[in-house]
């Protein structure tokens, strides 16, 4: 028999888009987000009706009323638990959390880690903009050492946390960095965080216009940016600069900036990224890098395969069924030690 379904067309960027007005900050990094996703779901292939967006608490977490998908605003911090039930209840669908740095960093930091320990086909896009926004400028887990803030008057004396690190800890499969302000980057770094198998977590420096104006300006101003950013693609040498003439290279097990054509330095001397090796240890140095002694690493840092957390689920579930010789829920109430009374 025929079902009378018509087949699901293929979205457009215009299918991604609602009429109702944006509510952050003009000049907010996040509206740059938006736009470079809604450019970017289209070209997956994959139909509005399949795309879920998830989100916590916080400036970031606005996303699923900005995006024609189905979304779940979560509470704060546990958006990626919500997420998860949701691809493990549905394969099929493409899940997105957006999050902070405070919503996934702090409170929701334990679910962060097992999010990636488990490798949950999901995309994570963390926007960092070093502070709390939305509860008006506190200091978060990522604002800089010594920052003074509305809850820091004399300078914060926390460490900072590098969200590239806790990845690697917690034996993420892929990694990647971009900034607001490059939308030719972040749709090349969205587009292999969806193509990838896994979670795929993406840091967006981004820009709080309001609490932390010009908090990454040393690493995104049009004067600085060629040369205290390092963009990272597979297979390439490690090439940066104003005049495409610094690298990185290895000596002995150390990493370091070189001039190229200075001391006898070649291009065939630097280091060749490669995301896919796991247990390239270079992943982690240029998760870590900063300035001054190195340039920000920008794309694509790690993007290796494993198993996949929802496909190995499935495939107990079905060896379940078939081994089990229980059948019906009544079956399972009558089964084992079974209580009865003589009263």
């Amino acid at each position: 028999m025929a079902n009378n379904f018509e087949p699901i067309a293929i979205s457009t960027k215009e299918d991604f888009k609602l009429g109702a007005p944006v509510k952050w900050c003009a000049g907010c990094g996040g509206h740059s987000v938006l736009a470079t996703i809604t450019n970017v779901l289209p070209e997956t292939g994959i139909p509005k009706e399949k795309v879920v967006f998830v989100s916590g608490i916080g400036c970031s977490s606005r996303f699923p009323y900005y995006i024609n998908t189905y979304g779940f605003h979560s509470m704060h911090g546990r958006a990626n638990p919500i997420a998860s039930g949701i691809k493990a209840a549905n394969p099929n669908l493409s899940v997105w959390v957006v999050t902070g740095d405070g919503d996934s960093m702090a409170i929701g930091g334990n679910h962060f880690i097992h999010l990636i320990r488990r490798n949950i086909n999901v995309n994570l896009l963390l926007f960092n903009n070093k502070i709390y926004g939305l509860t008006k400028g506190q200091f978060s887990p990522t604002t800089p050492k010594g920052s003074v803030t509305k809850t820091s008057p004399e300078g914060t004396i926390e460490n900072a946390f590098k969200p590239g690190e806790l990845v690697m800890g917690a034996q993420g499969t892929f990694f990647a960095r971009t900034v607001d302000s490059d939308p030719k980057m972040m749709r090349e770094v969205f587009k292999a965080a969806a193509e990838h198998k896994g979670t795929s977590i993406v840091e967006i420096l981004l820009n709080c216009v309001i609490f932390a104006n010009e908090v990454h300006n040393e690493i995104t101003g049009k004067d600085v940016r060629a040369d205290n950013q390092i963009y990272l693609e597979h297979g390439k040498p490690m090439i940066f600069g104003k005049e495409r003439n610094k690298g990185l290279m290895m000596r002995g097990d150390k990493m370091e900036v070189v001039t190229i054509g200075e001391n006898g330095v070649t291009e065939q001397d630097l280091i060749v990224h490669n995301t896919q090796d796991p247990d390239d240890t270079n992943h982690y140095r240029l998760a870590r890098m900063e300035l001054p002694e190195f340039p920000v690493a920008m794309g694509v840092i790690r993007a290796v395969k494993s198993t996949v957390y929802e496909s190995e689920l499935f495939d107990q579930v079905q060896h379940a069924k078939k081994e089990t010789k229980i059948k019906n829920m009544d079956e399972l109430l009558h089964s084992g030690n079974v209580f009865e009374s003589k009263g």
